[in-house]
């Protein structure tokens, strides 16, 4: 790992080397529940692999952020979201993204306006 991916919370998530309650993991991906939640269902969906954000999706990890929103669409009916649901990713520092790591926002269990969130 380079030192900038060393410091990435979500590469330690993914790593196992922090805990989190998760929802989905496979080989690439991993989906847990964020730790303050801003929906009554608010699951974050990583990639394994560090990519920093949508802005860095390539065609060479394109299919890994693909693999991203078919669990998302899995987990979003294993979680009985069948009325619909939000998925958000910021990108940069004005676009509101906190961790420097490609990570999808599912949210859904209640009724969303249209506002941005």
């Amino acid at each position: 790992m380079s030192e900038k991916v060393s410091d990435c919370i979500f590469c330690k998530i993914a790593a196992g080397e922090i805990p989190s309650d998760k929802v989905y993991e496979d080989e690439r991906v991993l989906a847990f529940r964020d730790i303050n939640p801003q929906a009554p269902t608010h699951i974050l969906v990583i990639p394994k692999e560090h990519i920093d954000s949508a802005a860095d999706i390539t065609a060479e990890n394109a299919p890994l952020a693909a693999r991203c929103l078919e669990i998302i669409a899995d987990v979003a009916k294993a979680e009985g979201l069948s009325g619909g649901f939000r998925v958000i990713t910021n990108v940069g520092e004005d676009g509101g993204q906190s961790v420097r790591h490609l990570h999808f926002h599912l949210l859904g269990g209640v009724k969303m306006n249209e506002g941005l969130l």
